[in-house]
């Protein structure tokens, strides 16, 4: 089931750090000493930010070893138990393996950074005058878009199991009956 699930989980994950990668290097030649670029009547900017809390900067203002805790620490714990759960969950389609995927590389890039750079390079912000989003970048994209694929699942029904599914009992042994006394 392993090597099934392999390419359905990390080549849509490696694909989005490949370009978050790509995006954060190109983010930071040409925008982090210029001022924020507008398009679209500044509905879409790339504005340079240093992110050295989680998404949307959430906890950096935090002492830095309880930021390191809680946002490189805990988060490998819960991507390492959410891998756990891709290849052992028994009922995962190809379609919520992707989205796990993404949301598990597109994780471990931000949190690579963190960790070695002590910082995320966020470079992409949207709104409509003072109505905006914080800053952001390809990986976050990447998470988000995951979780919003796995929507649909987390409000199907369980699927019934029918009678061909339920496992046949084991052959038992014939024991002697014994007399009652």
């Amino acid at each position: 089931m392993f090597w099934k699930r392999l390419p359905w989980v990390f080549i849509p994950g490696l694909l989005a750090v490949g370009i978050d990668r790509w995006t954060k290097i190109w983010a930071t030649e040409h925008l982090m000493h210029t001022y924020p670029r507008s398009y679209w009547n500044d509905f879409f900017r790339f504005q340079y930010a240093l992110n050295e809390g989680a998404f949307l900067s959430l906890g950096s203002g935090m002492p830095e070893k309880l930021r390191y805790w809680l946002l490189a620490v805990i988060p490998v714990l819960v991507l390492g138990y959410i891998l756990v759960h891709v290849f052992t969950g028994k009922h995962l389609n190809r379609f919520s393996q992707a989205a796990f995927g993404l949301i598990l590389v597109s994780g471990g890039s931000n949190i690579f950074d963190r960790i070695l750079e002590g910082h995320v390079v966020d470079f992409m912000n949207m709104g409509i005058g003072q109505l905006r989003t914080g800053i952001f970048n390809v990986a976050d994209m990447a998470i988000m878009a995951g979780l919003f694929m796995l929507l649909p699942s987390a409000f199907q029904k369980p699927k019934a199991v029918t009678q061909e599914e339920i496992p046949a009992p084991a052959e038992e042994t014939q024991t002697e009956e014994r007399p009652e006394q």
